[in-house]
């Protein structure tokens, strides 16, 4: 057995990928570098990642695949889930080894497999735009905590930034402890350390702004008056509105 390791990032991803056809070695399986090597391995490697190695196989890739397939690649490395590397690789390769186009050759499990896990993570993308709610900071800066199952948050960042280019915010994924704020120019990546009050899932009172109480108390009223009983549907509300997003909505307080 073959085997790569690399730095578990995209370009590590790429750069594996620039040195499998470099060497005309190709693994069966990639690590992290510093995990243990497998029984029965008869090959290694440790992949360095070089940002221009990265960029020629991304580049090459746009020659060939249509817009929408290279944005299932990303989708794919964003969910996170065990093994989406090894598929991503397998893929990257079927791509380069393809005579005509098979993006949508659905009949390959591996092209397959992308699309479910692609599909799924812009699910949870469309998610955060509808369901991340604000609260008000005492500074006046918008705070918005969430905990996607799928590290979607980079997916919806745009949408935030044209929806809310007026105001400054901060969108926390409370999951993986990394969020961003918009300083009404750009949205930057941050972290939060060791501050409770922040990473609860909502703001302490102490936080908030003197009028957020009451525009959350609004809300709730509207949210409220809104509601015809007799068309209440709890499966259908659900299935529409995860339960997992509810201790993140002030109308669900």
């Amino acid at each position: 057995m073959t085997i790569f390791f690399y730095d578990k990032t995209f370009d590590g991803l790429l750069s594996a990928v620039f040195d499998a056809y470099s060497l005309k070695i190709f693994p069966e399986k990639l690590l992290q570098t510093g995990d243990a090597i497998p029984l029965f391995t008869d090959t290694t490697h440790t992949v360095v990642t070089e940002e221009e190695h990265a960029k020629r196989v991304w580049q090459a890739l746009h020659r060939r695949l249509l817009k929408n397939a290279c944005n299932m690649l990303m989708h794919v490395w964003l969910s996170e889930l065990e093994g989406s590397d090894d598929l991503l690789f397998r893929y990257i390769c079927k791509m380069f080894a393809m005579t005509k186009e098979m993006e949508y050759n659905f009949g390959d499990t591996d092209i397959l497999e992308v699309e479910k896990i692609a599909r799924k993570v812009s699910h949870e993308a469309q998610y955060l735009r509808q369901f991340i709610r604000f609260q008000k900071a005492a500074d006046n800066i918008f705070f918005a905590p969430t905990k996607p199952v799928y590290n979607a948050l980079p997916l919806a960042i745009d949408h935030f930034t044209n929806r809310f280019a007026d105001q400054q915010w901060v969108i926390y994924d409370l999951r993986r402890k990394y969020g961003y704020f918009y300083d009404l120019h750009t949205a930057k990546e941050i972290t939060f350390t060791n501050d409770e009050r922040l990473l609860g899932g909502k703001l302490d009172e102490s936080l908030m702004a003197e009028d957020e109480k009451l525009f959350q108390d609004l809300w709730k009223g509207y949210f409220k008056a809104m509601t015809i009983k007799e068309r209440i549907n709890p499966r259908l509300h659900k299935k529409n509105m995860p339960v997992r997003f509810w201790r993140y909505l002030t109308e669900k307080q």
